[in-house]
This record gives structure tokens, C-alpha cells and sequence, in this order.
């Protein structure tokens, strides 16, 4: 998208109207709320859905079979990301795939609320993905649309909008949680297939007033000879992937063990790919390859972070479920609240994080020493999380309290790095591959589920603290690592902060 077009966009969005932000901020700040509660109720009680018996109303998996699915299918989540980001980019526009992801999202969990088979599970968890992969990195970079690089407003309203998503990942364990796990799971499924309605709703009724030209343009339009193309690639190709998986499967080829390996193999492959694929394309400047450099260190610090945060909705879960003492203070908590937690911390804290940064103005960390913060107490949340486990054993019931703490440290870390992150993917994109780049942030959350999908399979309650202090460790080295590579990485962002 040229620099003319992107001044353009902003001029058309009202730039004053909610918190001091764009109005249109209003629009995607609900339209993500109620995307993300449907999101977060429905992962709340996924996992035990999966693993409780028949008997109580789940699917009766294996706990460790159904941990490996829970990582495979967020890092398909995000994987799909390269989908939605690719077709914002070269066909309809970020404002489309926002509208056509949460279609697919609300079917998916209409087919979860209808009780079936765990073939119907596997249906819903396609649509979602699939949905996903369009709303998730296309709603972000509509909202970076709005701002122009070099408003000082850009963090703060990143921020703003993170808590937006955190206020419906607050209420949804909550809400769905309860509904979920104390009556039916299905019901729970069907009140996430509501949030999402509702989001769409939103979006439709105050996009146009709202959102001025933020997300209509396509920033690298494919040419009528290619779209011919393009659309004989994609029909081919879901033919043959039909054709592979109607062979492997009946002869036993294509287990969920193999599929585990494939997807942590592409959780790895396909941003190397991405990034060569920008760096040395002919659409990227000089300046924007030094940015691509600069990009790469950053996002195998997301990586390592979201491999721990990640892990809150499967060993955490598990944790909650098993390990912790859920009747505490006179009240019995339902293992699904603990879900709450990152959320409810993050919208205690997001406003102050708003207010620093635009408070230290140019005297704020930079953006890798930002990192490298997020990193650093992502890996101090396991070492809290270790430490009930080496003081009281291994088999006695741990209090909650512990479990609270280690969700606090490592939403402090979050919000050094999340809406940083999103921020400076908008800034250090290279002008053709604006949403695509945006895709590539959050395929460092599928390269870490992508990861976790093999780490889960270590953790036992009896090799629990050589489990959180080998990754927690391993975080901590990395963020000093992180700290003092930080000008480097710095000066190859040629002017950005």
C-alpha cells in the first residue's frame, strides 16, 4: 500500500471519539470482544471436554492425547493466519476477511454445541481454524490502518484494543466455563457461537461510519490474468490434500502422532519461508529489508514467550483440574475460571502499560529491551509455578494462590510484548506484505503451540519442577541474551521505535 493510500485511509477515519482514539477503534475493540469471548469460552472447556469420560459429557480422550490436540489446534489457529493475511493482502481487503473469519468461527461453534461424534469435533475445529486465520491478524492490521506511523497514539490504542480482547477472554471462562462444566458442554459451545453472532453485529452496524477506508483497500492486488490462476492453485490443491488424506488415513500413515510432527515441523518452516520470501522479493526496499533483520530476533523472542503463556490452557489447565485445591476460602472454584486470570490481570494492568509508554514518551525502553522484559518474567512465571511442587511434593494438592501469582508475572511479561509486538508488526511491515507480516506475528504463536504440542508430552506431576525450570530457565536466558543484542537489533530498524 503506498504512503499516499495510507495517509488517505486516515484522513477518512474520525480521529477523535473513543479514549482520545479513533472512533473506529470503538468498532474493532467490540467486534474483537465478542470474538474473543467466544474464542476463550469455548478453549476454556475444550481440554476437558476432550479428556473427561463419556459418562460426565466429554469425548473420553487420553489426557496427554487431548494436550497435544489443544497445542496442534492453536498453532493451527495462527498457522492459519498465512491464509487470511495472503488473501486480505492480494484479494478482498482486511475488512472482508473480518467479516467472512467470523462467519466461519460462529459455525464452528454451532457444529461444537451439537453433540455428536469426535468426527464432529474435528469439523468444528476446521471451521474455527479457518476463521480464525482471516478475523485474527486482518482485525489487527485494521486497526494499525488507522493511525499514521507517526503518531504517538499507536501503542496506547494497541494497548486499549488488547484490553478489549482481554474483556471478553475475562468474561467467557466465566460465563461459558460454569455453563459448560456444572451443566453441559454443549450449552457452554453454544453461548461462544452467540458471542461471535454478536461481534458480527457490531461490525456490520458501525463499520461504515466508523472505520472511514480502513480496511477496504487491498494492498497488492493480484491482476485478472493471476486471480485465473490463483483460483485453479487453490481448487487443485484442495483436491489432492483431499486425495492424500483419503489414502493416509484409512492406511494408518496419517496418525495424530505424525500429524503432531508435521504441524511442529510447519510451525518453524513456514516463517523461515515468509521471511525469505520478503526479504528478497523485488516489492522490498532497502530500508524495509534492514526492518525484515531487525523482525527476526523479535519474533524468536515470541516464540519462547508464548510457548509459556500458551501453556496456560493446556498444563495449567490440567494443573487447575488436578493439582490444585479448588475448594478454598468457603467457595469451590471451577478449574475453568482459572482461564480468567491472564485476562482479568491484563485489563487491571493494560491501562497502566497505556499510560507509561505514552507517559516516558522517547525515554521508553525500546522495542527489543520490551522484549526482552516480556521474555524475562514469561520464564519467572515458571519458576513460581515450580516452586509449591519442590516445597510440598509432588502428589499433595497445591494452593490456588500459587497459580494466581504465576498467571500475575507472566501477564506482566504479556503486556511488555503482546501489544508491542502487534504495534511494531504495523510499523516494521514491509509496504506489499503489510497484512502477510501481520500473519507472520502470529505464526510465533503457532511455531510455539506447534513446539508445546511436543513439550506437553514430558510433563508429569512427578517431573513437574524439572519441567517448569528447564523452560522457564531456558526464558530467562534468552531475555538476557535479548538485552544485550538490543541496539544491534535497534539500529537495523532504521528509525523506528
Amino acid at each position: 500500500m503506498s504512503a499516499v493510500n495510507r495517509q488517505k485511509i486516515v484522513e477518512s477515519v474520525p480521529q477523535k471519539g473513543f479514549f482520545g482514539h479513533p472512533k473506529g477503534l470503538f468498532t474493532l475493540f467490540f467486534t474483537e470482544f465478542w470474538e474473543r469471548f467466544s474464542y476463550y469460552g469455548m478453549r476454556a472447556i475444550l481440554l476437558y471436554y476432550m479428556y473427561y469420560k463419556v459418562t460426565k459429557g466429554g469425548l473420553g480422550l487420553p489426557e496427554h492425547t487431548a494436550l497435544s490436540i489443544m497445542s496442534i489446534y492453536g498453532s493451527l489457529v495462527y498457522m492459519s493466519g498465512i491464509i487470511g493475511g495472503w488473501l486480505a493482502d492480494r484479494l478482498f481487503g482486511t475488512s472482508k476477511a473480518v467479516f467472512y473469519g467470523g462467519i466461519l468461527i460462529m459455525l464452528g461453534h454451532i457444529a461444537l454445541a451439537i453433540p455428536g461424534s469426535v468426527s464432529m469435533f474435528f469439523v468444528s475445529m476446521v471451521l474455527i481454524v479457518l476463521g480464525t486465520g482471516l478475523l485474527k491478524p486482518n482485525v489487527s492490521t485494521v486497526v494499525g490502518e488507522m493511525y499514521s506511523p507517526e503518531d504517538n497514539r499507536r501503542d496506547s490504542g494497541f494497548s486499549i484494543f488488547y484490553m478489549g480482547i482481554n474483556l471478553g477472554g475475562l468474561l467467557a471462562p466465566l460465563i461459558v466455563g460454569t455453563v459448560g462444566m456444572d451443566y453441559n458442554f454443549h450449552w457452554g459451545f453454544a453461548i461462544a457461537a452467540i458471542g461471535m453472532f454478536l461481534g458480527l453485529v457490531v461490525f456490520i452496524l458501525t463499520k461504515k461510519k466508523n472505520l472511514g477506508l480502513a480496511g477496504t483497500y487491498v494492498s497488492n492486488p493480484l491482476a485478472p490474468a493471476e486471480k485465473k490462476r490463483v483460483w485453479s492453485m487453490i481448487i487443485g490443491g484442495i483436491v489432492i490434500l483431499a486425495i492424500i488424506l483419503g489414502v493416509t488415513i484409512p492406511s494408518g500413515l496419517l496418525t495424530l502422532n505424525s500429524f503432531v510432527g508435521i504441524v511442529g515441523i510447519l510451525g518453524f518452516v513456514i516463517p523461515a519461508i515468509y521471511f525469505l520470501v520478503m526479504y528478497f522479493s523485488s516489492k522490498t526496499n532497502d530500508t524495509e529489508r534492514s526492518r525484515v533483520l531487525a523482525y527476526i530476533p523479535l519474533f524468536l523472542a515470541s516464540v519462547m514467550f508464548w510457548s509459556i503463556q500458551e501453556q496456560g490452557s493446556t498444563i495449567l489447565a490440567a494443573y487447575a483440574d488436578k493439582r490444585t485445591q479448588l475448594d478454598f476460602g468457603g467457595l469451590h472454584i471451577s478449574p475453568a475460571w482459572f482461564q480468567s486470570l491472564n485476562p482479568l490481570f491484563i485489563i487491571m494492568l493494560a491501562p497502566v502499560f497505556a499510560w507509561l509508554w505514552v507517559k516516558l514518551g522517547k525515554r521508553q525502553p525500546s522495542i527489543p529491551k520490551k522484549f526482552a522484559f516480556g521474555v524475562l518474567f514469561a520464564g519467572i512465571s515458571y519458576i513460581v509455578i515450580l516452586l509449591p511442587g519442590y516445597l510440598g511434593g509432588e502428589h499433595g494438592l497445591v494452593n490456588p494462590l500459587w497459580l494466581v501469582l504465576s498467571y500475575l508475572v507472566a501477564v506482566i511479561g504479556e503486556l511488555c510484548l503482546s501489544p508491542v509486538g502487534l504495534s511494531a508488526t504495523t510499523k516494521l511491515a514491509p509496504a506489499a506484505f503489510s497484512a502477510q507480516t501481520m500473519s507472520l506475528w502470529f505464526l510465533s504463536n503457532a511455531a510455539a503451540q506447534a513446539m508445546n504440542a511436543q513439550l506437553v508430552k514430558f510433563y508429569t506431576p512427578e517431573n513437574e519442577i524439572m519441567y517448569f525450570g528447564t523452560i522457564g530457565g531456558a526464558a530467562i536466558v534468552l531475555s538476557l541474551i535479548l538485552f544485550m543484542i538490543s541496539p544491534k537489533i535497534q539500529g537495523l530498524m532504521k528509525g523506528i521505535r
